[in-house]
């Protein structure tokens, strides 16, 4: 049984871990594999409000494995193509996930490891934690994370730092908009838990939708159609079992009943 990534189960919260401290939680096949899967499976389940992913170690994650690296290097265009598809499906688990997901990232990031960050919905970072989009370095680019970064990072500060492949700060991460939460490290578990506790506390159907709502009108241009399908979605809501407790429990200041 692998020991790449470490998943528990608590209620509606699950907490998925990266557990390959020895090589600072870098990606190989096997990893990005079990990722995949566990964002695919833990996404389709109904009862979960809220997924914590967190590494073991001093690091969170510092991209590439170096032996993943080394095997790549005698890949032909198509099997390097089908390598970094992956990778890609990998992203795409996590970013497309319905349950919020939220990063508590306890150290370094690296390359991928900044891309994995990018696609979660909440970040929180420990304050001495350094980032880096290390890929020109070695004469690479990060491609398949640059979708989820970009968004995240912003498109000028992607500028810099994908072509001077420069280490930065939690602080200046958090500046730009990767990091939405600085922490001691002895208050980062802390930080995290009022995050789930806070998004538990909001109606389940109604915390889907928001990250759905986000990620549909964020580059959307402002049309009629897009206007219509607003209305539906707050129409649809409104009219739904949750959306008509939720308001009758605020008008008759009862507990609503999800809590």
């Amino acid at each position: 049984m692998s020991t790449a990534l470490n998943i528990t189960l608590d209620g509606p919260i699950a907490r998925v871990t990266l557990n390959r401290p020895e090589v600072r939680n870098a990606f190989n096949e096997g990893l990005i594999a079990e990722l995949t899967e566990a964002f695919t499976s833990l996404g389709a389940r109904p009862e979960l409000r809220a997924i914590v992913l967190a590494a073991a170690g001093k690091a969170f994650c510092a991209g590439a494995d170096l032996n993943w690296m080394q095997a790549m290097a005698g890949y032909s265009w198509d099997e390097n193509h089908a390598d970094a598809t992956r990778l890609a499906d990998m992203l795409w688990a996590i970013y497309s996930c319905p349950v919020p997901v939220i990063a508590r990232v306890q150290g370094d990031v690296y390359a991928g490891g900044v891309g994995l960050v990018a696609c979660c919905d909440l970040v929180v970072a420990v304050e001495g934690a350094g980032f880096c989009l290390s890929e020109a370095k070695l004469g690479l680019l990060p491609a398949t994370i640059g979708p989820y970064v970009v968004r995240a990072l912003g498109e000028q500060a992607s500028r810099r730092y994908f072509v001077t492949a420069e280490r930065f700060s939690a602080t200046e991460a958090h500046r730009l908009g990767l990091v939405h939460e600085l922490a001691p490290a002895e208050t980062l578990d802390e930080r995290v838990d009022a995050l789930v506790a806070t998004i538990t506390a909001n109606g389940p159907a109604a915390v889907r939708a928001c990250k759905q709502l986000v990620k549909d009108v964020a580059h959307a241009p402002l049309t009629p159609a897009l206007r219509d399908d607003t209305a539906r979605r707050i129409a649809d809501i409104r009219a739904s079992a949750e959306g008509r407790a939720g308001v009758q429990s605020f008008l008759n200041k009862t507990p609503v009943p999800w809590l």
